[in-house]
């Protein structure tokens, strides 16, 4: 008989290289065809749901590797409630419409789009959206994310465009909406109003000017120097194109004001001009003034009212007060311009001031601009900065570089512009109250979003729901054609629904107007009957925000409110924020119970990923190179709530870990080929220590990885793992286990103990790491015998569950000293295979001595033990301090000798034993080999 046959080999197809480029796609095929995700969902049906609503990305190119992270956090959290036991449908989502994808499409129209109808390029913009929609959905599916992708939402099919005029209209009828000329943020490239959370701020540099304003009431009772000369107000401004739209100049009305008497550094005039009291020195010191006078203070309240005339305009201007007048920077003077600034217009607003913005869409002045008419604002700039040095009102000028909003888009700059715009008042029946409640009711991860939100959302202005585009939803207002009063009825929105319901939204753009309105629709101005269509569009956030009754509510599957929101950090000015304001307004209630934010992901040195820097990094090209299961990985691997580091290289070295954790699984199955779990098992009472402590740790991992799980700290759950298989089990457990797995009768006590521990670590592990390891695991579901689970797929296998009896701290204690006694002992063993006294452990013996009582006791516990777990072939615990021992450097008080075995080799299990040679009728094994092959030769 061949010894080697005796030997308990492993065996398994499950390959040492996972090969997920080829594999990945098979299983997809197969769970396809096999229509999975209805599977899980009926084995589920019944359950308590639990909903996470997906925010909808844009389909505008391939996925950012971003964008593929916040994916596979969605999908490791559903997967995880689903094997809990919940109702977990996840409905992905696209934002089909808006800004992004029509600036795509306009720039591949070019100069065509002039002649253009919106009809055909909204058809354009939605086969745009449709390709890409294919593209991202065969991406996120590589990754292996699971969900209802047949029945995805995207913003641009008639059911969700429905939802959201609902919405618009039940907020029309509770009077939240309403059209005023205002100043919005405006980009002047694309044409259209911008939301806050579709600006980035850069720096730019920007002329920084000092304007006297000339007072055509001299304030000589409120300054007793002032005699019989011309007196200005000193303004300082880095709009210079906004000075024609000027109205007002606001001061504070609480602080010192001065007239101060200096020669003008430009016209070397003496001049009298009034700024703050504290500025004085600082602005004299910028205009270079050496000598000046101050002619009497006063507050800014016995100021208002005055008069001044106009620099460039031939009107007169209003000092007013404004408590947001600073003394950081300016001359606490500031500027007004209602047509030009939010706080300007509020301004304006108390102090009945007009609203004048004398420039168009593109950033051109228009005739209301005089001599500047026709010019560019940056032509602005220059030009009217001129005039002013040549009338003698420009005091100095410089440059000045700040953070500036840019249109997200575009990139360019963006203005401050009055237009006629749709807005939701956030004032309206206590709405800005009434959300900073419900933000106080959600569970926020990281705690800080709610306190971040909620100082947006006590700062935040009024939403300007309405965009001049042409892609997106259009808003179901009407004018008249007679008296030019707007329409906005809620009988006639929802008729426009319904008019979507079965047309969809681009019937708005060729269908007739009275189409759109229900029988008999008058004027309630004028009693006219003929009216023109709204040509704006909804904000594309407003779409999105909208998502919440578009979705959750319009599918029977869905619940709202959702239990989670997960989304980037910036959504807390994007969809997080512009989704709970219509929810709170038209339902009365945050639209989630949780929202947790994960940080951007940025390259190696921390700086934003783009194509034209050349770190971008696509989902599409790391899977050709990597696969989905090591993208998973490296996603759990993240404290995502971070700014978070990536790159090719960083990515690639996630590659190691899976290695270690699919050899474990390789370990565990190869061991388990000849197990059945029904007949084979062995009772726990039965068990080795070391398989209980085993199963101690296995239980503490289940424990963790759990808890890790329903905190969503998916980092734990990675280096929980991670460490179990690398550290306690492979470096540990399965190291010392391979004597008794391979060399024990097959059938022996010892061997079935070891393999009860092995079935129990594998079923726990391939559960704990399917939401993360979604194609290993299932490679590893289909190797393993199911005599416990009959779950066809690990995807519809449940959690597993706890065994409290496997828990036993006392002895985790005391392993714990075992494993330091050990690393003690492999330190020796490493210095004698560096000597090349040894090649082998086996080769070793080892002399243990402590004159330390308790150290001594628990050496003679386990002097059995301790060939196996040294993994030598002999231990003897010394009366005497050995020879040559050296000291332990975590037990300093033992003492270690290592030596070479004087005993001969097993030829079976390469163990030297002193019988080795002895037995007659096997002269080269030890006894219990000898014992394994007579029981063989037996049977046989």
């Amino acid at each position: 008989m061949s010894y080697k046959d005796t030997i308990n080999l492993p065996k398994t197809k499950f390959s040492m290289k996972g090969n997920l480029i080829q594999k990945e796609p098979e299983f997809l095929k197969k769970w396809e065809k096999e229509n999975l995700y209805a599977q899980i969902r009926k084995a589920r049906a019944g359950a308590k749901k639990f909903i996470l609503h997906d925010g909808p990305p844009y389909p505008t190119g391939d996925l950012h590797i971003g964008t593929g992270l916040n994916k596979i956090l969605k999908d490791i959290i559903v997967r995880f409630y689903t094997m809990r036991g919940y109702d977990a449908p996840y409905i992905p989502g696209w934002d089909c419409h808006g800004l992004p994808i029509e600036h795509r499409v306009m720039q591949e129209i070019g100069s065509k789009a002039e002649s253009m109808e919106k009809i055909e390029i909204r058809q354009k913009c939605k086969k745009y959206a449709e390709k890409f929609v294919k593209v991202q959905m065969k991406q996120f599916k590589a990754l292996g994310v699971s969900g209802d992708w047949e029945s995805s939402y995207l913003t641009f099919t008639p059911q969700y465009e429905t939802g959201i005029i609902e919405v618009f209209g039940k907020l029309v009828e509770k009077g939240y909406i309403y059209r005023r000329l205002k100043p919005i943020h405006w980009c002047m490239r694309c044409k259209t109003a911008l939301a806050e959370a579709e600006l980035e701020y850069y720096d730019e540099t920007s002329p920084s000017i000092y304007v006297n304003f000339k007072l055509i009431d001299k304030p000589k009772d409120i300054f007793d120097g002032i005699e019989d000369e011309d007196v200005y107000i000193l303004i300082w401004t880095t709009t210079p194109w906004t000075l024609p739209a000027n109205l007002a100049i606001a001061l504070h009305p609480d602080f010192k004001y001065t007239a101060v008497r200096y020669k003008n550094p430009k016209t070397q005039k003496n001049e009298v001009t009034i700024l703050a009291d504290n500025l004085v020195d600082s602005i004299m010191n910028v205009l270079k003034v050496d000598a000046f006078e101050r002619l009497g203070t006063s507050t800014g309240g016995s100021l208002e009212g005055i008069k001044y005339k106009h620099i460039i305009m031939d009107r007169e201007g209003t000092v007013v007060l404004a408590d947001y007048v600073t003394l950081s920077d300016g001359t606490g003077c500031v500027h007004t311009a209602p047509g030009h600034g939010l706080e300007d217009y509020l301004t304006g607003l108390k102090y009945d001031l007009p609203v004048i913005s004398p420039v168009d869409e593109s950033g051109i002045f228009t005739e209301e601009a005089g001599d500047f008419a026709k010019q560019s604002i940056t032509e602005g700039n220059k030009s009217i900065s001129e005039k002013l040095d040549e009338l003698g009102l420009l005091i100095h000028i410089d440059q000045l570089s700040h953070s500036y909003p840019h249109c997200w888009r575009c990139k360019e700059p963006v203005i401050f512009r009055a237009t006629e715009q749709w807005f939701v008042n956030i004032e309206h029946l206590n709405l800005r109250e009434n959300v900073l409640k419900e933000i106080e009711k959600t569970n926020w991860i990281p705690s800080w979003g709610e306190v971040r939100l909620s100082n947006m959302l006590k700062e935040r202005p009024d939403w300007c729901i309405s965009r001049q585009r042409s892609w997106g939803v259009p808003i179901p207002a009407f004018y008249c054609t007679n008296c030019k009063e707007s329409i906005l009825d809620v009988k006639v929105i929802y008729h426009v629904r319904d008019m979507f319901s079965k047309y969809g939204a681009d019937s708005w753009f060729y269908k007739d107007t009275k189409e759109f309105l229900p029988n008999g629709t008058k004027c309630p101005n004028c009693n006219s009957t003929d009216f023109e269509k709204e040509n704006d569009i909804f904000d594309v956030w407003f779409e999105s925000g909208s998502s919440h009754h578009a979705v959750l509510n319009k599918r029977e599957e869905l619940s709202f409110p959702a239990d989670i929101y997960l989304e980037g950090s910036d959504q807390h000015r994007g969809w997080f924020q512009l989704s709970l304001l219509p929810s709170v307004a038209a339902w009365g209630c945050a639209p989630f119970k949780t929202v947790l934010t994960h940080g951007f992901v940025v390259d190696e040195k921390g700086e934003k990923m783009s194509k034209s820097l050349g770190n971008f990094i696509s989902v599409g090209d790391a899977l050709k190179e990597l696969g989905g299961d090591i993208l998973r990985l490296w996603t759990s691997s993240m404290e995502y709530r971070n700014e978070m580091n990536v790159s090719r290289s960083i990515i690639l070295r996630m590659s190691d870990s899976y290695r270690r954790i699919r050899n474990t699984f390789r370990y565990l199955l190869g061991n388990l080929h000849d197990f059945d779990s029904k007949k084979d098992s062995v009772e726990y009472t039965q068990l080795w220590e070391i398989d209980r402590w085993a199963l101690h740790k296995t239980e503490k991992l289940r424990a963790s990885v759990t808890s890790a799980y329903e905190s969503f700290q998916f980092h734990r759950v990675y280096h929980n793992i991670h460490n179990f298989c690398a550290v306690e089990m492979s470096s540990f457990y399965f190291d010392i286990l391979k004597d008794r797995l391979y060399t024990f009768s097959k059938k022996s006590l010892e061997r079935r103990a070891a393999q009860t521990v092995l079935h129990r670590i594998n079923s726990v592990l391939v559960r704990l790491l399917a939401p993360v390891l979604v194609y290993t695991s299932e490679e590893v579901w289909m190797e393993m015998t199911h005599e416990d689970d009959n779950a066809a797929c690990v995807h519809l296998a449940d959690w597993p569950t706890p065994n409290e009896q496997y828990i036993d701290e006392e002895l985790d204690d005391k392993w714990d000293k075992i494993i330091k006694i050990r690393t003690d002992v492999a330190r020796e063993l490493e210095k004698m295979r560096a000597a090349k006294h040894v090649g082998n452990s086996l080769e070793a013996a080892v002399d243990l001595y402590t004159d330390d009582v308790d150290l001594l006791n628990f050496l003679r516990e386990y002097e059995r033990d301790f060939p196996m777990i040294f993994i030598v072939s002999d231990v003897t615990i010394c009366e005497e301090p050995p020879d040559s021992a050296n000291e332990g450097e975590i037990f300093n008080k033992l003492f270690i000798r290592v030596k070479v075995s004087e005993n001969n080799k097993c030829e079976r299990c390469w163990n030297y034993r002193e019988e080795v040679g002895k037995i007659e009728k096997y002269p080269t094994l030890c006894n219990r080999c000898a014992e394994v092959i007579e029981t063989a030769e037996l049977q046989n």
